[in-house]
């Protein structure tokens, strides 16, 4: 009688991690159509995979979200450093250039860190115009005001 109820048990759990299997496979499906929606190429073996799935998105491309990512918190802590965000654009142009016309090979991890250089620095640089702009704006509104209209 043990035998059986745990025989039972045995194929509940095996029917919950087919379930999890299936649930998860949707899930990344999900993930895979949103990476295509932000115009990743997701070749497999640009990307990482993670238990056997591939990120939604290429080696690149998931650094430059973490640069983006990064960006904030360094901008509010430190300010920008106009000319390391453009060299870190320019850096991972420069790679993207080499991989492109086959002058040196990249690899995920080069794109990785190429892409977080990358997404810091114009991350960095949006934010800079934006705080530009809103500071442009409240002068100019505070003009406004003191001038009557």
């Amino acid at each position: 009688m043990e035998e059986s109820s745990e025989f039972k048990e045995m194929e509940q759990v095996k029917g919950l991690k087919e379930i999890l299997r299936k649930k998860g496979y949707q899930t990344w499906k999900k993930w895979m159509a949103w990476g295509e929606h932000t115009g990743c190429h997701q070749l497999p073996h640009r990307s990482f995979f993670f238990r056997g799935y591939q990120f939604p998105i290429c080696a690149r491309c998931t650094g430059v979200i973490l640069g983006y990512i990064l960006a904030v918190p360094l901008y509010i802590g430190f300010g920008v450093k106009r000319a390391l965000a453009f060299l870190g654009g320019i850096y991972m142009l420069m790679d993207w250039l080499l991989q492109y016309f086959n002058i040196r090979i990249s690899n995920n991890r080069r794109r990785l860190i190429t892409g977080i250089l990358g997404g810091y620095g114009i991350m960095s640089i949006q934010l800079y115009g934006f705080i530009t702009i809103l500071k442009m704006c409240k002068r100019h509104l505070k003009f406004i005001l003191k001038s009557g209209g």
